[in-house]
């Protein structure tokens, strides 16, 4: 997609509320969690669309996880997730607006959750297209990292590096980063790599001190 290109409107979402959203992802403070990011996510979904349960309420999660991103606020997916259930509310079954809600506030964490914990499930394949940046090719996965600095620019260096290296940990400690058989495969041993690259980047190459 070309830029400025709009991409398509889920039916679900109304046109005002579309624009809304559109404008909200093209906000220059997004280094990051813009609307190239959903534009990534959309484009990983073609792969695993055939495997999904309920493809249309994952298309949806997608364009409002990241809905409200303040990188200083710590309730970002909540009031996501409350954004879906408003915008969607009456363009959906409950039972499916609730679904879209889970699996925006599944990525609080990035973990698979009560029946959702299933390496076949919507959840899963949701949560490896949020991740699928850190299995990309070193270039790429760098950029990644700057773009998130960026918005973290508040936050001095020293917290930066103890609060990302902290996550990036989380995951390497798991069995697997992603859930999916279809994402470990393809990007399973690419990401460990960047992350290890990273966490070496963030606990070796400490700062130097300033005298006193």
């Amino acid at each position: 997609m070309k830029a400025g290109d709009r991409p398509p409107r889920p039916p679900a979402i109304p046109e005002p509320a579309f624009v809304d959203l559109l404008a909200a992802y093209r906000d220059p403070r997004r280094h990051y969690h813009g609307l190239g990011h959903i534009e990534a996510m959309l484009a990983g979904l073609q792969d695993c669309r055939p495997l999904l349960h309920d493809a249309e309420a994952v298309e949806l999660a997608i364009w409002f996880h990241d809905a409200v991103y303040d990188a200083a606020s710590p309730d970002n997916e909540e009031r996501s997730a409350d954004l879906a259930r408003e915008v969607l509310a009456g363009q959906l079954e409950q039972e499916r607006l609730e679904q879209v809600a889970a699996l925006i506030l599944a990525t609080r964490r990035h973990e698979l959750a009560g029946l959702a914990g299933r390496p076949e499930s919507d959840m899963a394949y949701f949560l490896d297209l949020d991740l699928q940046i850190l299995g990309a090719e070193a270039a790429r996965f760098d950029a990644y990292e700057a773009a998130v600095r960026r918005e973290y620019a508040h936050v001095p260096e020293a917290a930066w590096r103890t609060g990302r290296a902290a996550v990036l940990q989380r995951f390497m400690a798991r069995r697997r980063l992603y859930f999916s058989d279809l994402f470990a495969e393809k990007l399973e041993e690419g990401a460990r790599a960047n992350l290890a690259r990273s966490l070496a980047k963030l606990t070796e190459d400490e700062p130097p001190q300033a005298s006193v």
